[in-house]
């Protein structure tokens, strides 16, 4: 059953971030240049909050407030969804599902932020494990493969 850790191995461990005192443009710059949805709010290496797409869309656009004058501390979420490296990615799966969040920072016993984790992470995770069992069982009912 693979890990968040695991996961963290495959994909890197780049923490993309920004400060609450940044503008939610300059956030939104960031996110597009480095093609990520949500970003960490870090004040030196304290997680504080999380800005998404989402964020921006409900708390400027549809509030009729302006990017470059609103900053990222007065719309962010600040009580973070984090877990665990070594908890299962189906635990992250329920966990995401049922606090309708895409995306998760992974977090060590002394609260320093090791990644974040997006529901495509998940998703292609439980897929690649997926194909995998049935590749097995294919090799296994063919008899292609050696026997057990």
């Amino acid at each position: 059953m693979s890990t968040l850790r695991h996961i963290l191995q495959l994909k890197g461990n780049d923490v993309w971030s920004i400060s609450p005192n940044a503008t939610v443009f300059e956030a939104l710059r960031l996110m597009d240049d480095k093609d990520v949805g949500a970003l960490l709010v870090m004040e030196a290496d304290h997680l504080v909050g999380m800005i998404s797409e989402r964020d921006y869309a409900r708390k400027v656009i549809l509030q009729g407030k302006a990017s470059k004058d609103t900053l990222v501390g007065e719309i962010m979420t600040s009580k973070v969804i984090t877990i665990h490296p070594d908890q299962t990615v189906q635990e992250c799966m329920g966990l995401m599902n049922d606090r309708r969040i895409r995306h998760v920072p992974v977090v060590d016993d002394n609260e320093h932020v090791l990644g974040v984790v997006s529901i495509g992470d998940v998703l292609k995770d439980i897929i690649y494990v997926q194909k995998s069992r049935i590749k097995e069982m294919e090799t296994r009912l063919t008899g292609s493969g050696p026997a057990s």
